[in-house]
């Protein structure tokens, strides 16, 4: 019995960490794929949405780790160096962990998006702190012309990034999950709740959210 247990939490770890290796990966290589240039210096990136599939898995703390090393994996290519990795864990943890850990504490549809809303605005508002601390010393500019920037560039960026992560994971969640299930990485979900109508309403909304955040990145690079 004690052998049987043991093999069993061993192909448990085994699939965990193969799940959040997986999940590294397409972060990491997310950033090459969607990139997109906003104010000229800050770019939008979707690694948030598979880190935050990882904390939605595993919780807050798998969270922290995606978040870490794939900033780490970052650092070759970064024009920043290590600000670069600072800033961008930071923004990372504070969204997927947030994110995360209130949606572990309720395992639902609402526990889900109030989960990503509280995360896009700890990461908001955190990240408009770290960029009046760190941002002079990479832009090499004044602190006072970054604090005259915090609600005509950092905002708005923030919010930007963050709600549209938000609406992507909420579309993508379940079916990257059930492909999780099919290759027998995931167990069965137990007494699953399939309401077509919730999907359909978070799917919409998701999609409305999308849209309007593409709409304002397009007019920020001054496409019309």
């Amino acid at each position: 019995m004690q052998t049987e247990t043991t093999v069993k939490q061993r192909r448990l770890d085994l699939k965990r960490f193969t799940i959040l290796a997986l999940l590294t990966a397409i972060a990491y290589l997310s950033i090459f794929v969607i990139k997109l240039k906003l104010f000229g210096f800050l770019s939008y990136e979707a690694k948030d949405v598979f880190i935050t599939l990882g904390g939605f898995l595993y919780g807050p703390l798998a969270a922290i780790l995606i978040s870490v090393v794939t900033s780490l994996l970052e650092l070759p290519t970064s024009d920043t160096g290590i600000i670069g990795f600072v800033m961008n864990a930071l923004s990372s943890v504070f969204f997927s962990a947030t994110a995360s850990w209130i949606y572990r504490k309720k395992r639902s549809l609402l526990g889900a998006i109030l989960g990503l809303i509280c995360g896009v605005f700890a990461m908001t508002a955190a990240m408009l702190l770290w960029n009046y601390l760190i941002t002079p010393l990479y832009l090499h500019i004044p602190r006072h012309e970054v604090a005259g920037m915090l609600t005509t560039v950092f905002l708005p960026f923030n919010l930007l990034k963050a709600g549209l992560n938000a609406a992507l994971l909420m579309l993508v969640y379940k079916p990257f999950t059930r492909v999780l299930r099919q290759m027998r990485l995931l167990p069965e979900r137990q007494n699953a709740s399939n309401s077509t109508k919730a999907t359909i309403v978070v799917w919409s909304l998701s999609l409305l959210i999308i849209a309007a955040c593409i709409v304002s990145i397009l007019k920020i690079n001054g496409v019309f």
